[in-house]
C-alpha cells in the first residue's frame, strides 16, 4: 500500500510537469466539447485526435487521450440537463431528471451536482485503481456464460424499475428494443436480419439515432405542439444565488454519490458498455431506496447525482483491465490500447514494470484532470443556466440543428439522420 502511494507521487510529478499537464488541460477541454456534441462520444473523438498525438512521447500522448475519454464522460451531461439531449449513450439517463430539473429553474443545481460527483467519483475511482487492480482485474476475468446472463436479466430489471409507471408499459418498451436490437447481420451465422433489402441495415440501427431521436428530436417536436403563448414563455431562471446547491441538496445528493460511485466502479470492471449499464443500475438502486419515489422523473436530484457519479467511475475502473491484463473491456479502451500499442507500449502485467512512468503518470494525470473539470465547469454553471433564457423560437432549431449535425459525424451517414428522425 505504501509503495503503492510513492508511485502515486511519482506520478504526480511526472503528470505535474509543464508540458504533461498542458496536455491534461487541453485532453480535459477537447473531452468536455466532444461530449457535448451529441453523437461524437469519446469513441470517435480519440479515434480522431490520436494522429495528434505521433509527435508526442507515449505518456504525454496517453494522458491526453485519457483526458478526452474521461472529460467526454461529463460533458454530455450538460446537454442531457439543458436542451434533453444526451451528449453521449452514458448520459441518457440523465435526461429524465436533469432536464426536469432545468424546465423548474435548477438547471445551475444540476450541472453543479454532476460537477461535484464526478470529481468525487473520479477521486475515489482513481485510488481503487491504484490499490484493487490486480485483484479486481482478476475477478472480473472469471465472467462466464452464467454471469452473463445474470447481468442481461439484471438489465430487464432495472428497465422495469426506471419509468416508475407501468411495469407493463416497461416490458413493452424492452420487447421493442429486442426487436430493433435484432435488425443487421447475425453475430453467429452472419446473416440478414430484418434488413428489408437495405445495405444501410446490415449493421444495425445505431443506438445514438435512437437515444438523441427520442429525447432531442421528440423533444422539439412536443414544444412545437404547443400553443404559441405557451411556447414564447421562458424557462425560470433563478437569481444567481440559487444556481449552486444548497444544503438540502447536497445532503440528498452526498449518498446518491457514493453509492453511484461503488456501482460504477464495480460495473466498469465488466466487458461491456460500462457506463451505461452503471447509470441505469445507480438510477434504478436511488429510486428503489428512496423515500419519495415518486419525485424519480419529475426532477430528483439524486436521479442526476447517481448516475453521473457512476458513468465516471466506470470510466476511470474501466482502465484497470486495460492496464493490468491488455483487455479493453469497453469500446473508448480498445482505442487506447490501439494508441497505446502505436506509441510501443504493450499493457498487461509487466506494464507496470516495464513502463512505470507511463502507468504511474497516467493515473496521476486522471485526478489532475477531474480537478481540471471541476475547476473549469463550476465557474461556467450560470452562464450554461443562462442558455436557457433563449427563446423557444430560436432555441428549438438550434436543437435539431445541433442532433442533425452529431448524428452525422458518427459514421458520416445520412441513413442515420433519417433513423433519428423516425425515432423522434
Amino acid at each position: 500500500m505504501f509503495e503503492s502511494l510513492q508511485h502515486l507521487i511519482t506520478g504526480f510529478g511526472i503528470a505535474g510537469t509543464i508540458h504533461n499537464f498542458l496536455y491534461c488541460l487541453i485532453g480535459a477541454i477537447v473531452g468536455t466539447l466532444i461530449g457535448v456534441l451529441p453523437g461524437i462520444g469519446p469513441i470517435a473523438g480519440i479515434a480522431l485526435l490520436i494522429p495528434a498525438t505521433f509527435g508526442l512521447n507515449p505518456t504525454s500522448a496517453i494522458i491526453m487521450l485519457a483526458g478526452i475519454y474521461y472529460g467526454a464522460m461529463y460533458g454530455g451531461s450538460t446537454t442531457s440537463i439543458l436542451l434533453n439531449v444526451p451528449g453521449e449513450t452514458a448520459s441518457v439517463i440523465t435526461c429524465i431528471d436533469g432536464y426536469q430539473m432545468a424546465q423548474k429553474g435548477r438547471a445551475g443545481p444540476a450541472l453543479a451536482t454532476c460537477a461535484i460527483g464526478s470529481f468525487i467519483a473520479g477521486t475515489i475511482g482513481i485510488f481503487g485503481l491504484v490499490f484493487l487492480a490486480p485483484p479486481l482485474a482478476e475477478a472480473a476475468l472469471a465472467f462466464g456464460p452464467p454471469e452473463y446472463f445474470s447481468l442481461m436479466v439484471f438489465g430487464f430489471v432495472v428497465l422495469s424499475n426506471v419509468t416508475g409507471t407501468s411495469l407493463i408499459k416497461s416490458l413493452m418498451m424492452a420487447v421493442v428494443g429486442l426487436i430493433i436490437g435484432t435488425i443487421g447481420l447475425d453475430p453467429v451465422t452472419g446473416d440478414a436480419r430484418f434488413a428489408l433489402g437495405s445495405v444501410s441495415l446490415l449493421g444495425g440501427i445505431e443506438f445514438v439515432a435512437v437515444a438523441i431521436g427520442l429525447f432531442g428530436i421528440g423533444e422539439v417536436l412536443a414544444n412545437v405542439e404547443k400553443p404559441s403563448e405557451i411556447l414564447e414563455q421562458r424557462v425560470l431562471v433563478p437569481r444567481f444565488r440559487d444556481l449552486y446547491p444548497n444544503l438540502q441538496d447536497l445532503k440528498k445528493s452526498i449518498g446518491a454519490i457514493l453509492r453511484g460511485t461503488g456501482i460504477g466502479f464495480g460495473v466498469g470492471l465488466v466487458p461491456g458498455p460500462a457506463p451505461v449499464i452503471a447509470t441505469y443500475a445507480s438510477y434504478m438502486t436511488e429510486r428503489r431506496i428512496s423515500k419519495h419515489p415518486e419525485e424519480f422523473g419529475k426532477g430528483a436530484i439524486e436521479g442526476v447525482a447517481g448516475p453521473e457519479s457512476a458513468n465516471n467511475s466506470a470510466c476511470q475502473s474501466a482502465f484497470i483491465p486495460l492496464f493490468v491484463l491488455g483487455i479493453p473491456f469497453a469500446p473508448p479502451t480498445a482505442i487506447l490500447l490501439g494508441a497505446l500499442l502505436i506509441h510501443g507500449v504493450s499493457p498487461g502485467p509487466l506494464m507496470i514494470s516495464q513502463h512505470p512512468g507511463l502507468f504511474w503518470g497516467v493515473i496521476a494525470s486522471m485526478y489532475i484532470g477531474n480537478f481540471i473539470l471541476l475547476i473549469l465547469n463550476l465557474p461556467f454553471v450560470p452562464l450554461f443556466a443562462n442558455i436557457l433564457r433563449a427563446p423557444k423560437k430560436v432555441l428549438l432549431p438550434l436543437v435539431i440543428l445541433f442532433c442533425i449535425t452529431g448524428m452525422y459525424t458518427v459514421n458520416n451517414s445520412v441513413f442515420d439522420i433519417w433513423m433519428m428522425l423516425l425515432f423522434g
